[in-house]
């Protein structure tokens, strides 16, 4: 039988300035994935991640 679905789900995380910064060390975005519950965050969810194509601490949100 199949699962049941559950209050947590699977998100991808993005860079914020990847998209805009055009003086960053190498080409691309930066993506994350992770799991979230979404009956305790159902907003958005938004960390300060390392990005390796920035070579910084960069704010990722969540896509869709």
């Amino acid at each position: 039988m199949a699962k049941q679905k559950g209050s947590r789900i699977i998100i991808h995380l993005e860079c914020t300035t990847c998209r805009t910064n055009t003086n960053k060390r190498s080409e691309g975005v930066s993506r994350y994935t992770t799991i979230k519950n979404r009956r305790n965050t159902p907003a958005r969810l938004e960390i300060k991640k390392f990005c390796p194509h920035c070579n910084s601490h960069t704010i990722h949100k969540e896509t869709k």
